[in-house]
């Protein structure tokens, strides 16, 4: 298999290039770029969305070019969604990547075998490239099962994609009900989601992502995470939306192929629970002592 690519780009052509010279090396067969439209009131913005634009379609190998290029911004949320569901509505299965997710090469086959093999297996959602375990190996497989979505360079399935809505469906039930104290082992992690969720509703955070994630939970939804990180996040700056520190995502690493796959389909818990306590809350938490430090010195 050499799966269809979907391509997120913007208006950072420089990134642009170096996620367009791996997938030049995958060589797919089919290439979908979606492209969300320049912001008003940034004069540079028209110039640079062309100019990666070009970019990305600058395709030299036998490919079938699609492309979904948007005359006005619609944001980060809806960008994304609609140009996953027009992804989706034309093949079955495939990989999306943002224009900041370089991926290591072996990113490719290992997406290829995993969504072959988990073609029919609704407990299966997404197949993310990201790990964020700090070296920590969990297993002796080549990877494990999470609740957790990563995004930074991830595949997934059209029936999958058909679980998501744009706005969290049935959250005031969840919420009332505390649905989320039965999907967490900690009270204090449900509190942290539905803080995240509440925000999502009341449109504080244009994100897709939580919201993919609170679908994903809604079905119970298992994720495929790798033991080594696959793709390395290269848009940490200040041209981001939402990775605005300067430091780097992750070093991208190899995974040996063929893949080495677990004997059993099980959710990894301690893995999860760090990532609970390293990725999300912990962060939570240094974004609040960095705004209080900021007021207080104001």
């Amino acid at each position: 298999m050499n799966p269809p690519v979907l391509l997120l780009i913007f208006n950072r052509p420089d990134l642009t290039e170096a996620v367009m010279e791996r997938i030049r090396q995958a060589e797919p067969e089919q290439l979908f770029i979606g492209a969300d439209g320049p912001r008003p009131g940034h004069n540079e913005d028209k110039r640079r969305c062309v100019s990666a634009r070009e970019v990305a379609t600058a395709v030299d190998w036998d490919c079938d070019v699609r492309t979904l290029f948007r005359d006005q911004n619609l944001g980060c949320k809806e960008a994304v969604e609609s140009a996953i569901t027009w992804f989706f509505q034309q093949v079955d299965s495939g990989i999306i990547l943002e224009d900041d997710c370089r991926p290591d090469p072996s990113f490719f086959p290992y997406c290829a075998e995993l969504l072959a093999r988990h073609a029919e297996d609704d407990r299966i959602f997404t197949i993310s490239g990201n790990n964020f375990q700090d070296g920590k190996q969990r297993t002796e497989s080549s990877y494990y099962f999470s609740r957790y979505m990563h995004c930074w360079g991830w595949a997934t399935w059209a029936r999958a994609w058909e679980h998501y809505r744009p706005q969290l469906k049935h959250w005031e039930q969840v919420k009332t009900q505390n649905w989320l104290n039965q999907i967490f082992e900690s009270r204090r992690s449900a509190r942290y989601w539905t803080k995240i969720f509440n925000r999502v509703e009341a449109d504080e955070v244009d994100s897709w992502a939580y919201i993919w994630q609170y679908h994903i939970w809604l079905q119970s939804g298992l994720n495929i995470l790798p033991e080594q990180n696959l793709v390395e996040n290269i848009g940490f700056g200040g041209e981001a939306t939402h990775t605005t520190s300067s430091k780097t995502g992750c070093l991208a690493e190899s995974i040996e192929m063929p893949l080495n796959h677990p004997p059993f389909i099980i959710r990894h818990r301690k893995a999860d629970r760090y990532t609970q306590k390293n990725n999300f809350e912990s962060t939570f938490l240094e974004r609040l002592t960095q705004k209080i430090r900021r007021i207080a010195t104001e």
